[in-house]
Order: C-alpha cells, then structure tokens, then sequence
C-alpha cells in the first residue's frame, strides 16, 4: 500500500473547521497517516491520567494535545485565510500545492 496524500502537512498552519476548537488555528506538529489524523499544536488538549512508574514515581495528571481528524482542518494561505488546496505544476515542473482561493503556490513551511 503506498504513501497517502493529504492537503495538510507538518508545518502548516491550519483552522479547525468542526469540534470543541471550532475557529482556532495552530500550526500541524504530526501526522499520522495510518489513521487519518494530525495534532495541531495547542489545539484539542486532553487529560491523562498518569500512573506512577520509576521513571515517574508521582503519576499526575497531565494536559496534551490529541489528533484531530484531517478533515476537521483547512491550510491558510499566505492571506490568511482557510482555503481548499491543490496540485499542479510550478515553472520548475515540480507538482506543488496551491490555494484555491488565491491560486499562489503554497510555501512549504518546514
């Protein structure tokens, strides 16, 4: 089974289209393909509950972000705002994402 191909990469900068963080933007830290989904920085923080180990003897409960599915997100562009994404060629004959919106190539971020 090949790679996917999703609109979003790790790097990007992203709104939340659906959920609790409808509105809120970040920028993309990973995605996980295997199951459709990214974690956006500051976005869709979660509890967990910690059990004491050796490595951490307290426990606790800590705060962190958990994967929201790609379809929830939108890449901004270079104006600032949401936009549906796609490919096609720049003047190096390299394929590149674009933004429907502007139709300006989209910078990679990393």
């Amino acid at each position: 089974m090949g790679n996917k191909k999703f609109h979003i990469k790790s790097g990007d900068n992203v709104k939340v289209i659906a959920g609790d963080d409808k509105g809120k933007t970040g920028q993309v830290t990973q995605v996980i393909s295997a199951s459709d989904r990214a974690i956006v920085e500051g976005l869709n923080i979660v509890t967990k509950h910690v059990k004491p180990s050796a490595s951490n003897p307290n426990g606790g409960i800590h705060k962190v972000e958990a994967p929201i599915h790609i379809s929830n997100l939108m890449v901004i562009d270079a104006t600032g705002e949401a936009t549906k994404t796609g490919r096609k060629l720049n003047d190096k004959s390299k394929l590149q994402r674009y933004s429907k919106k502007t139709g300006e190539f989209i910078a990679d971020q990393k």
